[in-house]
């Protein structure tokens, strides 16, 4: 058997690694048009900003390596140029010029490009992207030599991740986003806690318009945005997204869509004999059905695992599963973490949905150094299964997106996440998690135990219904809705009268801070007799739903 690899890094070498350890006698070819073939890019922006200092750390594996412990062919700087399926061949250029290698498997992983938008000024030498080595060595060196201002276009995980590195090495950083918020696939009251986060660490942050042009100059660059701002650079980061690099195997006759060559479930491309992984293929979403590329390290790994198990153990092989889409990042001294579907991916698929929003602290609030978690779970309103989660704060996020990801790759309903056993200390956690919290107000969501209100739609409430806020004075006197009645939760039962005399046969919309003493009020209220509603996460995510209205909106904030 003889099998080619295109392409290194997540996908393809974790291919080659695994067809190695099923098959000691296959050869085993791997083409890699770069110079490295197994490198840390998720580790790019830390070297960037400083925290990871040796560029050795970033390579994983060499060809010399991989030579010896897995006896691997490994090619760097052979570009594969052309695929002959009927004759099974590739084409690789290289620098003494054409080759032509045969194969009986072929496995494709060329990753990604990055995206160029259609503006003017993007061979500017103050520019880079940071997807290879060679972009994180470039920036480190403009960095080193002087650079003072940079602007990052695009502000994705990839984007978030290169303005914190740079604003790190002491660089006045602006991040530019088209998207109406930064990290646009996060619900907009977590993306306004970013932003705020960003601004704190010192970034500009710009979203909602676009770079128009970049103009170049002797000692500077000027970055111009649609809205006439004029931004000046000692060096540009692009990062506006990626688009698979999958021209060459396309016009070999691999079918594509939208770019991204069609796999089947065990990776097979409609070639004979030809396989794809990786962020070039189309992958369908577990939660919602949607068809597109995923591009994580984690899901292509696994991908090219199960892929040479295709290979070479066809009977025993197991499908590649969907992905959920769970991804992390740091942002300052706040964890940003999501799984599954967002709101925008389940109105777009048309899934009805409730979205349940909980501030839990992340451990016990009497042991010291307790923090807010704002976290987001989406469930479907038919019978309660976890569609989707989103989670910001200090600590602790990411093991409860992580249990989240595995409940929803599981097919639970929210009420199942009440009684998951995990690890309490005052230090780690609390008896109830936040997770099993989550299950709690979801059962009683769906049982209509609890009915909810949300802040995106205040204004209209605000209309149609009477609003109680049943914080303590003190709190509503630090910012509160016009012409809201405010009754602490505790004096509600001895004034139900004054309650119904305001309400005037409107229905009762109640809030407090946080969603949780607002919820103990819908019951007393629901039990005699009101229209009654609690909202959703209370106060807190009104304020992150709002952002910077919150001044204008809110009294005495």
């Amino acid at each position: 058997m003889k099998i080619v690899v295109v392409g290194g890094v997540a996908g393809g070498m974790s291919c080659a690694a695994r067809a190695r350890r099923l098959d000691e006698n296959a050869e085993i070819i791997v083409l890699e048009r770069g110079a490295h073939v197994s490198f840390a890019n998720c580790g790019l922006p830390y070297f960037v900003g400083g925290e990871i200092t040796d560029p050795d750390a970033l390579l994983v594996q060499t060809p010399a390596s991989l030579r010896a412990s897995l006896n691997l062919d490994v090619r760097t700087g052979h570009d594969v140029v052309a695929v002959d399926a009927a004759a099974h061949t590739v084409t690789v250029a290289t620098v003494d010029g054409l080759e032509e290698i045969s194969y009986d498997a072929l496995v494709l992983a060329p990753g990604a490009q990055a995206a160029r938008p259609p503006i003017s000024g993007l061979d500017s030498s103050r520019l880079r992207t940071l997807r290879t080595v060679e972009d994180a060595l470039a920036l480190r060196e403009k960095v080193e030599s002087g650079a003072r201002r940079a602007v990052v276009l695009g502000a994705g995980f990839i984007g978030i991740e290169a303005a914190e590195a740079l604003v790190q090495q002491g660089l006045e950083t602006t991040v530019v986003e088209f998207a109406a918020h930064v990290l646009p696939p996060l619900e907009d009251e977590l993306a306004s806690l970013v932003t705020d986060e960003l601004r704190r660490i010192g970034i500009d942050v710009r979203a909602g318009v676009a770079a128009t042009a970049i103009e170049t100059g002797a000692d500077h660059d000027v970055v111009v945005l649609g809205d006439g701002s004029r931004i000046d650079a000692d060096l540009i980061v692009l990062s506006v997204g990626v688009r698979p690099d999958t021209a060459v195997f396309e016009s070999a006759g691999v079918a594509c869509e939208r770019g991204a060559m069609i796999v089947d479930e065990r990776g097979r491309t409609s070639l004979p004999d030809v396989y794809a992984v990786g962020d070039a293929t189309v992958s369908t979403d577990a939660v919602t059905g949607t068809r597109r590329p995923v591009a994580l390290a984690g899901p292509a790994n696994r991908a090219g695992r199960l892929v040479a198990d295709a290979i070479l153990r066809p009977e025993t092989a197991r499908p590649i599963p969907q992905p959920v889409g769970t991804a992390i990042v740091r942002v300052g001294d706040q964890t940003v973490a999501l799984t599954g579907a967002n709101r925008a991916a389940l109105h777009a698929a048309d899934i009805a949905f409730h979205s349940l929003h909980l501030h839990p602290g992340q451990h016990a609030g009497y042991f010291p150094g307790a923090s807010q978690i704002h976290l987001i779970v989406h469930v479907r309103a038919s019978d309660g299964l976890v569609l989707g989660a989103q989670a910001v704060g200090g600590d602790g996020v990411d093991k409860r997106i992580d249990v989240l990801a595995t409940a929803i790759r599981a097919g639970w309903s929210v009420d199942e996440l009440i009684d998951l056993d995990l690890a309490y200390a005052p230090p780690y956690g609390s008896a109830k998690d936040p997770v099993n919290m989550v299950g709690m107000l979801g059962e009683n969501v769906m049982n209509d135990t609890v009915r909810l209100w949300y802040a995106q739609d205040v204004a209209a409430v605000q209309e149609s219904a009477f609003i109680l806020d049943v914080r303590t004075p003190k709190e509503f006197a630090s910012g509160h809705l016009p012409g809201v009645l405010n009754i602490p939760h505790t004096q509600l039962r001895a004034r139900l009268d004054d309650v119904r005399a305001a309400a005037a046969g409107r229905p009762v919309r109640v809030m407090c801070q946080s969603g949780v003493r607002s919820a103990i009020a819908h019951r007393v209220l629901a039990q005699a007799g009101f229209d009654s509603a609690s909202m959703s996460g209370g106060m807190l995510t009104l304020r992150a739903v709002l952002g910077d209205r919150a001044v204008a909106v809110l009294v005495g904030n």
